[in-house]
């Protein structure tokens, strides 16, 4: 699989569990939880790959170097968000809010990565680069998987 498929797959994973965890009314505190521990864990899988692999490749080509940089700080702000929504309680009447606001980032963010950064990789890469790319990044991303969740991916 090339790296901007294996994106592009972890984005749609992404996208459905926000959805679903919008969808979650005050009352339904534990599956706004659980929804929001997979959030969580497929974020931070998902930046591990991307910040140590694809971004560092792509930042190399000086076309690419201020998305990429764009890319890092999207990745702060949805981490800060994160972490204020941890530190909430799931009922407080201020969560769901701050969780439009994250959603909000992440949205964004996939789809500036989806539309200029990965068009200004296709255009830095060639097929064989993409593929070894999410060669790499698919075992990290196991990796990763077990050190956030303890679970293969």
């Amino acid at each position: 699989m090339d790296a901007l498929t294996l994106l592009t797959d972890d984005h749609g994973k992404v996208k459905k569990l926000l959805r679903d965890l919008e969808a979650t009314s005050d009352r339904a505190i534990k599956t706004r939880q659980t929804l929001f521990e997979k959030v969580k864990s497929e974020l931070t899988v998902h930046e591990f790959i991307e910040e140590e692999i694809f971004y560092p490749e792509l930042k190399a080509h000086p076309k690419a170097k201020a998305i990429v940089l764009e890319g890092f700080e999207e990745h702060n702000v949805v981490d800060t968000l994160m972490g204020e929504l941890s530190d909430l309680a799931f009922d407080d009447e201020t969560w769901i809010a701050k969780f439009s606001v994250m959603k909000e980032n992440i949205e964004h963010h996939i789809e500036e990565e989806e539309g200029e950064m990965f068009t200004k990789a296709r255009s830095v890469f060639d097929r064989a680069e993409l593929e070894d790319l999410g060669s790499r990044m698919d075992q990290r991303k196991a990796e990763a998987m077990r050190e956030v969740v303890g679970s293969p991916a």
